[in-house]
């Protein structure tokens, strides 16, 4: 192939492969239901190099689609067949950590993990954390915009990124590798393409803001009857602990049953069955003793008035990696119930119970035998469920679509709260979107991508009516 042998010129014939030498890796997606057959995958190590590819394959209208972790779960990141897999894990160095302006310089290969422990060696904190940070990349969660479990007290990715530089469909270098905090001069495009899933842009570096590295940790798992003494536990919380608290993850009965069942061969189960509700809950802060003596005397209250009815506090490392586990260890109990369809929706906090009790009454009128866990980040408004029937197919997924989705509908929700939109929400992106704002959208696609190069088939490209 005459582009791949051009390719190999620029960037060097090891880091160019085709067809059949192009491993699994760079092909297929993590849950394997999306898989393809690009044509070539490159490794390129600088922008420049980026740039110069992104001419090459525009001249020839051949798609490109950025290669992560792999870690997402929409279809977001495979590759169209006959394609380019343009892979940035070469483009993995930490640029500059600078600690007097609270920012860090890297390039977009760079891995999550070890990003949060080069920060931290310097006293600093990256506050983004996820599951999967050992092998989610910096451009990756900037082009899904990810959260995670810290986003109650931090924000999500979009508000850690205050520089980027990015190559365009035509191969045009943008960039503002700005470490200023505020800047309103004129469209903030940055922010275009953060959540965009490389649909815009190619992101290649960023400047990510950092915080002080908190020097004290609480961490606790409670239990309430019914979700609004949970919530009002997070709001007193939020309030006596002055800012603090950072992560409140909220887990319904079942799956707290589930997963803590699965885990018994490894672990006993921090807290017994039994309540209706179940919550991680941390805080972070810089008075080791004052915050650990506060923290449990707040709880001890909040249990003395009927709010909670039990509370689970980590005295060690190890206990709170225990319990924690509860929501980062989840293979065994998700084992027995593939194949699933997993979802990640958001809503006003108010109305998770009523989504909650919808999308099981329309899984169960069409799937009597379905099993629904709900779980998720709550203090954001961002909940996630596992569906599970026993079996899967394309009738079948798309029956769970449209049962979860109806009910994200209902209470005027969205149907992606940190994960995008890929291949596989597509279709229903309109059921959370209103004509004007997709016509807006297809408008800046148009403008930025006209050729329609960047990641085509997915997002809008994908877009149906459900």
């Amino acid at each position: 192939m005459e582009l791949a042998a051009t390719l190999a010129a620029l960037i060097g014939e090891r880091h160019v492969l085709t067809g059949d030498a192009i491993g699994e890796h760079y092909r297929i997606d993590i849950t394997r239901k999306y898989k393809s057959h690009p044509a070539i995958l490159v490794k390129p190590a600088t922008t420049a190099e980026v740039s110069e590819i992104v001419k090459l394959a525009a001249e020839e209208a051949m798609p490109i689609t950025v290669i992560g972790g792999q870690t997402g779960t929409v279809g977001s990141a495979v590759p169209a067949n006959g394609g380019l897999a343009l892979s940035l894990e070469r483009m993995n160095s930490i640029v500059e950590i600078d600690l007097l302006s609270m920012t860090m310089t890297i390039e977009a290969g760079c891995i999550l993990q070890t990003v949060q422990e080069t920060a931290e060696a310097q006293g600093a904190l990256l506050p983004l954390d996820l599951g999967a940070r050992g092998s989610a990349t910096i451009g990756g969660v900037i082009g899904t915009n990810a959260g995670g479990n810290r986003v109650l007290r931090w924000g999500m990715m979009r508000d850690m990124v205050i520089g980027l530089e990015a190559v365009l469909a035509d191969g045009t270098i943008v960039s503002s590798l700005t470490k200023m905090l505020k800047d309103n001069a004129g469209y903030n495009w940055k922010h275009l393409l953060i959540g965009s899933e490389g649909t815009l842009g190619i992101v290649t570096r960023a400047v990510l803001r950092l915080r002080p590295l908190p020097s004290s940790r609480q961490t606790a798992l409670i239990a309430t009857e019914t979700f609004e003494q949970a919530i009002t536990v997070l709001r007193h919380l939020e309030v006596v602990l002055s800012g603090r608290l950072s992560s409140f993850e909220l887990m319904w009965s079942n799956f707290f049953a589930t997963m803590t069942e699965a885990q018994l061969p490894q672990r006993p189960r921090p807290m017994a069955l039994g309540h209706g509700f179940y919550v991680i809950v941390e805080a972070m802060g810089g008075d080791a003793d004052y915050d650990l003596a506060q923290f449990e005397r707040t709880l001890m209250r909040l249990i003395e008035e009927g709010v909670m009815q039990d509370a689970v506090i980590a005295q060690s490392e190890r206990e709170r990696e225990a319990i924690w586990a509860i929501r980062e260890d989840m293979t065994p109990g998700l084992t027995p119930l593939r194949p699933f369809a997993s979802y990640d929706v958001s809503m006003g906090i108010g109305y998770m119970p009523v989504f909650a009790a919808q999308a099981g009454q329309n899984l169960a009128q069409a799937y009597p035998a379905a099993k629904i866990l709900f779980y998720g980040h709550a203090g954001d408004g961002n909940l996630h469920a596992i569906v599970s029937t026993g079996q899967m197919n394309p009738e079948i997924q798309h029956g769970f679509d449209t049962a979860i989705f109806n009910a994200v509908r209902d209470v005027g929700g969205s149907i992606a709260a940190e994960h995008g939109i890929g291949v596989s929400r597509a279709p229903f992106l309109s059921w959370t979107r209103s004509p004007a704002e997709l016509a807006l959208m297809r408008s800046l696609k148009n403008a930025i991508d006209p050729k329609n190069i960047l990641n085509p088939g997915k997002l809008l490209d994908a877009m149906g009516n459900g």
